[in-house]
């Protein structure tokens, strides 16, 4: 590393990683996250730090580029196969956002069931009384079923506090059978549908969950059931579940990721009752921000070196360094 390497940042980082980094590469930022100005901004990185979506010929655009590290954990962001065949390694932070997706999936869930702001406005507005009128409205999760779709770090950490924590019963589906978990049922889909009160969308994005959560499963639903995807928007059938929650079917639903990123201004989910809508945050928190830029730049650190990464996700491509 005789001359200090660019690194192409998709997004800023924790200062904590650029800490690291800072002394030891030249660090640019892309503009925004727009294909033709990533493909732009690569021309000279070695490396790139990934918390946005990379045009799939990224590693056309990058003729220096020896690795990319996801500021985080999915893969679907980064063209991977494009960076194997071109020998540029891609590693990844398994682990890094698990706690803080966990605890997003059970916000969502008692913002649909138990609802204090509620409460409070009520109090606020109309009175003592008011306030407490709407509390006979709310609902516990506490002994209710919890389905699960994928058993991952995720997954599992949600089963686990759902167990431990609420002793809900939790059914999971995953492609991995086997899983382990004390007090969680394998079912298959339509089933799960059917007795869960609360579905947790946590699999990954793949050809084969791509419009998993269909019309027909969530027709299987109970009146009274919330679904919360925190996974990515293709998994769902956003206009099923949009036109569930207009008609009554459903009493409530949380997403966290959509078709397209950001959220189109006139996407008619905006209007959809009883819907909680956040941007792509549920892995964001000051406590994983760190963790993650930390992890990031670390595994940069060792691929500009030489030095395998720790979570490297394409080993074949390696030997070809």
């Amino acid at each position: 590393m005789a001359e200090r390497p660019v690194v192409l940042l998709t997004n800023p980082i924790h200062e904590a990683g650029v800490e690291i980094l800072a002394p030891l590469a030249e660090l640019v930022t892309a503009a925004d996250t727009a294909p033709e100005t990533l493909r732009r901004a690569a021309a000279e990185a070695e490396g790139i730090i990934v918390r946005a979506q990379l045009p799939g010929d990224i590693v056309d655009h990058a003729p220096k580029l020896k690795g990319m590290v996801r500021h985080g954990v999915g893969l679907d962001f980064i063209p991977v196969d494009a960076a194997t065949a071109k020998g540029v390694a891609v590693a990844n932070l398994p682990g890094s956002n698990t706690g803080a997706v966990a605890e997003y999936f059970f916000s969502a869930l008692f913002h649909l069931r138990r609802p204090l702001y509620r409460l409070d406005a009520g109090l606020r507005a109309e009175g003592w009384n008011a306030g407490r009128g709407q509390a006979s409205a709310t609902a516990e999760v506490s002994g209710t079923t919890l389905g699960i779709i994928g058993l991952g770090a995720i997954g599992g950490r949600i089963a686990q506090i759902a167990t431990g924590g609420f002793g809900m019963r939790v059914l999971a589906k995953s492609r991995s059978r086997g899983h382990g978990l004390a007090g969680v049922e394998e079912v298959d889909l339509p089933d799960l549908f059917a007795q869960s009160d609360a579905v947790a969308v946590c699999c990954a994005l793949t050809e084969e969950t791509r419009g998993l959560v269909s019309g027909e499963l969530i027709a299987r639903m109970k009146p009274g059931a919330v679904l919360v995807n925190m996974a990515r928007g293709p998994i769902v059938d956003s206009r099923a579940l949009r036109e569930a929650l207009e008609q009554g079917k459903l009493a409530g639903a949380a997403l966290d990721v959509f078709d397209s990123h950001p959220l189109p201004e006139d996407d008619p989910l905006r209007g959809t009752p009883n819907l909680l809508l956040t941007p792509h945050s549920a892995a964001i928190t000051s406590t994983s921000l760190r963790v993650m830029s930390v992890g990031a730049a670390e595994e940069m650190l060792r691929i500009l070196r030489g030095e395998r990464p720790a979570n490297l996700v394409n080993p074949e491509a390696w030997p070809a360094r």
